[in-house]
């Protein structure tokens, strides 16, 4: 069978499982935790009766998605369309409310949605809260994730919400409702809005957690189909040698919260240009620390290497998207004259 008459040979729960199988078992388990339960049993069972794949078709299953997303039509589907149609017929308050459910976190109750939405960017919302009104939505959503929520919070702040929760008894229906109806119309309905995403930043999202081989597989596959796309997508990733744009004060926020075990990793395949970032945000005896860890690892793996440099890489963005640092910083920039 040749490679085109085997890609056309894959069902689209199949070409879904392949997908997936080639992102890896950390951004797999994240898309199979957004999906519904038949749609996880439907591509599970896919995976399961897969058997193997050859690289070239999962490169151009992976080619042909990205080639997809990047491409347009003459009939365009999206929020803002089916919104204005929608207004044609709805009050709005009514149509606002749908387009919440449609753009919104999965979930079938608020409670449920909540539970969904990134801990970072609850967290962010909830701390211009109420403590009170905190107390109550994280008495809904599920502990974990409350917990997870809380230690994001300022310390004095989380602990005033602690003690509103123990002192808290049965919430009244009211009280609840005012909360879920403040909750959808004045955050889920701006993170809707602030979560549509750009097709060509949603792959290049997708790429900078692969590993680095399958990234340039996929990449060079994609130049072969639409180098347009190709370029867009490169030109959005964040990646490790991104850091160099850093300024000190951004490397310095970044080093008080890399995890200490997998600096050492990550800077073993790292340039010496990006080597020299960090030890010069360092003091002299940490840095010669630093150095002596990096040179006792010995040889490492590709693989370990990729992953502790990709975990820092998703912590400079987790601290980006929460203020902390600018990951666009000292970027060369076209000056006007």
């Amino acid at each position: 069978m040749n490679r085109q008459a085997e890609q056309r040979g894959l069902a689209g729960p199949q070409k879904a499982a392949v997908f997936m199988l080639a992102l890896g078992e950390e951004q797999c388990a994240r898309l199979f935790s957004m999906m519904h339960e038949d749609e996880i049993k439907e591509i599970s069972t896919a995976m399961a009766q897969l058997g193997p794949v050859k690289a070239d078709v999962v490169e151009r299953l992976c080619a042909e998605f990205a080639d997809m997303l990047g491409g347009t039509g003459n009939l365009v589907g999206n929020f803002e369309n089916t919104e204005r149609l929608l207004l044609k017929t709805m009050p709005r308050d009514r149509v606002m409310q749908i387009m919440e459910e449609v753009r919104g976190p999965a979930g079938r109750t608020m409670w449920d949605k909540l539970g969904n939405v990134n801990e970072a960017v609850l967290a962010n919302y909830l701390k211009n809260e109420y403590p009170q009104t905190v107390a109550v939505v994280l008495s809904k959503v599920r502990p974990d994730h409350a917990a997870r929520v809380l230690a994001m919070l300022p310390e004095s702040f989380a602990m005033e919400v602690v003690m509103r929760m123990l002192r808290m008894e049965s919430v009244q229906k009211e009280v609840l409702d005012g909360v879920e109806r403040t909750l959808r119309a004045e955050f889920m309905s701006n993170l809707a809005r602030s979560t549509r995403r750009d097709s060509h930043e949603m792959m290049a999202e997708i790429f900078n957690n692969l590993d680095r081989q399958a990234e340039l597989r996929f990449i060079n596959a994609l130049e072969e189909r639409s180098r347009e796309s190709a370029d867009k997508i490169k030109s959005l990733m964040f990646t490790f040698d991104d850091l160099q744009r850093l300024t000190p004060m951004a490397v310095q926020t970044l080093l008080r919260a890399v995890e200490k075990d997998k600096l050492p990793l990550a800077l073993k395949g790292a340039s010496e240009k990006l080597r020299e970032l960090f030890f010069s945000n360092l003091s002299e005896r940490a840095g010669k620390m630093l150095r002596d860890e990096i040179e006792a690892l010995g040889p490492v793996k590709l693989r370990d290497v990729d992953e502790a440099q990709g975990a820092i890489v998703a912590l400079a963005k987790e601290m980006a998207a929460q203020g902390q640092i600018d990951i666009g910083e000292g970027k060369d920039e076209e000056l006007v004259y």
